[in-house]
């Protein structure tokens, strides 16, 4: 039976990254594995990231663990080890407990916890860190440990209280006589072995000095396994910086951790029998799953590049695997499971429904919207008698667009205005009039995701005139110009209208002539962006300064941490973070830069 602890970094990208949830369950090749970190809320949660054909899922919202099924596809009711007898979420006891027996409880108030507030105990379980599987023989902990920086006293205050709880389960399940396996990222270090940059005062740190105690070498119930598999190797870490290129030189620590208590699974009482020594055939580190490769570019020349960002998450997995255990009593897959949970099967969108093209809405007076099978929004003005007051005309052609009546096009014929002397809109004066819809097209968004170009932003924008709601004069048809009836109190001829009509399109014509005079050309355009384009590039390298160790461009960083200098930036040698005495990793060169960056809220 193989285990295997997997801090993803966030599922989507690493199921993204392999093709499919199951290739990436296939790639770790093993019977139960724990994942971390998935950055999935209860809502979000989907079949194709949280099932995969042949495999049982139990998950929460920041933990979620799989138990692969090896002979049935369908494992709803089984006899292997592998699939939990029961689950459950957090460990306080406060959460929901699940059986493979049809049974779903609470649990009893937990041995050492009765002075626990619920409250208290619910804000611990509160962060979707931990579930538990009962295997029969083992329970099994997937936890992912809280984070907490070494100025962050309620963070700190949060964590320490989050590790004394779980111990109080540990204690009382051992009280019971039961056997317990941890697995997950505890993001604790526990030595100077463990750490690439362990200083002086590391060992001083209370979570080190806490995770120690757990320890069988201090008195403790635990074992570290892979420590008792590999007491003296070095380097052997899990977990490496996003944003210091450290995997080049594997510089990291190592927090992913599995743990065992408990004795074997023998029925002969011996001291020196164990469930580690008895039980455990190997523990490792998955180091092919390492985001920088022998062979990679390196950091400083990917930078230059341009091209910085490793596929994969920032820690590897750690497996076990374990030896002569045996079946359990036939059992049911308990009711934590995701094939019970309605978000999952509920309401899943079909694979046609997410690469359907989102259709435009046409938008009438009343509210109601209905779908048009356009690439454009249309606005269509009905084809119908406007009765209106005198004082109510207005020579202005958008006006009469956006006065008009929308309509669907069973109301509204299509084509272009057709000039009607005997029918302008003006009571008042003795005409009535109907006119053909005016068709204004306006072109729709390609995706709210639509990238600028970067001649873009040197273009000049549509209502830089003061007149946000004049029309282009371009995007009027002949219909448009003939609009404009009203331009006096006195009553038209149908020669004088034509007249009207005749001197108004000459001046527009005219207009449309000076526009275009004075506007620039596209490719005078194009090389205006190209030359500005330049200038910031030259800018930018004339002021980036070289580092000390290499004399290499440096990178900008900005600091995001709460502080007097939030928001500051600052650059940094652009090589990979290392051992100090190897000169080819950073050469720890940093220099302030003169201005403040604005922060992003």
């Amino acid at each position: 039976m193989k285990i295997v602890t997997y801090n993803v970094n966030g599922l989507r990208p690493r199921v993204s990254q392999f093709g499919s949830l199951r290739k990436l369950l296939d790639s770790l090749d093993a019977d139960v594995i724990c994942f971390q970190e998935t950055k999935l809320a209860r809502q979000e949660m989907r079949a194709d990231l949280v099932q995969a054909e042949g495999y049982e899922s139990f998950s929460l919202a920041l933990a979620l663990l799989i138990k692969a099924e090896q002979d049935i596809l369908s494992a709803f009711s089984s006899n292997e080890v592998a699939l939990p007898v029961s689950a459950e979420e957090g460990f306080t006891g406060v959460l929901k407990i699940s059986s493979g027996f049809g049974k779903s409880e609470y649990p009893s108030t937990i041995e050492g916890l009765e002075d626990f507030p619920t409250d208290e105990l619910r804000k611990i379980d509160g962060e979707g860190r931990c579930i538990i599987t009962d295997h029969e023989h083992f329970v099994l902990f997937n936890v992912y440990g809280p984070r907490a920086e070494c100025d962050d006293t309620e963070r700190i205050q949060f964590k320490l209280k989050f590790f004394n709880v779980l111990q109080k389960r540990w204690e009382s399940l051992l009280g019971q006589g039961r056997r317990i396996i941890v697995v997950g990222d505890l993001n604790i270090a526990p030595s100077a072995i463990d750490r690439c940059d362990a200083g002086p005062d590391f060992e001083k740190n209370e979570f080190r000095t806490w995770f120690r105690s757990l320890l069988v070498r201090n008195g403790g119930p635990f074992s570290d396994v892979f420590r008792e598999k590999h007491p003296e190797r070095r380097e052997a870490y899990t977990c490496w910086p996003t944003n210091s290129g450290a995997e080049e030189f594997n510089f990291g620590t190592r927090i992913d951790h599995i743990l065992s208590a408990g004795p074997c699974l023998h029925k002969e009482e011996n001291k020196g029998h164990s469930f580690v020594t008895c039980h455990v055939k190997e523990c490792d580190i998955l180091r092919q799953f390492k985001r920088w490769k022998p062979g990679n570019t390196p950091r400083h020349k990917e930078i230059k590049a341009r091209n910085v960002k490793l596929e994969g998450s920032d820690h590897v997995p750690v497996y076990t695997s374990l030896m002569e255990i045996p079946n359990v009593q036939q059992h049911n897959t308990p009711s934590l499971s995701t094939r019970y949970c309605p978000q999952v099967y509920g309401c899943q969108r079909t694979l046609v429904s997410m690469f359907a093209r989102r259709q435009p809405e046409e938008i009438s007076l009343s509210g109601e919207s209905s779908s048009i099978p356009d690439d454009s929004v249309v606005v269509q003005v009905c084809s119908q008698l406007i009765k209106r007051p005198q004082h109510a005309c207005n020579p202005s052609s958008s006006d009469l667009i956006h006065e008009g009546v929308f309509c669907t096009s069973d109301d509204c014929s299509e084509g272009l205005y057709k000039d009607s002397p005997s029918d302008l809109p003006c009571s008042e004066i003795g005409h009535t009039k109907s006119f053909s819809p005016v068709v204004y097209k306006k072109k729709a968004r390609q995706s709210q995701w639509s990238q600028l170009s970067v001649k873009s932003f040197f273009q000049k924008t549509v209502g830089d005139s003061g007149d946000s709601d004049s029309v282009s004069d371009k995007e009027l048809t002949q219909a448009d110009i003939s609009i404009p009836c009203c331009e006096s109190n006195e009553t038209l001829t149908d020669g004088g209208e034509q007249d009207a009509a005749k001197e108004w399109q000459s001046k527009q014509s005219t207009s449309m002539q000076e526009d275009d005079t004075s506007q620039p050309s596209e490719k005078d355009k194009n090389n205006v962006a190209l030359v500005e384009w330049q200038r910031i590039q030259q800018l930018m390298q004339t002021s980036i300064p070289l580092c000390k160790g290499h004399k290499e461009p440096c990178v900008s960083r900005v600091v995001k941490k709460s502080g007097p200098n939030l928001g500051h930036r600052f650059y940094v040698c652009a090589r990979a973070e290392g051992p100090a005495s190897n000169p080819e990793a950073n050469c720890g060169f940093f220099k302030w830069a003169t201005a403040k960056s604005k922060n992003k809220r």
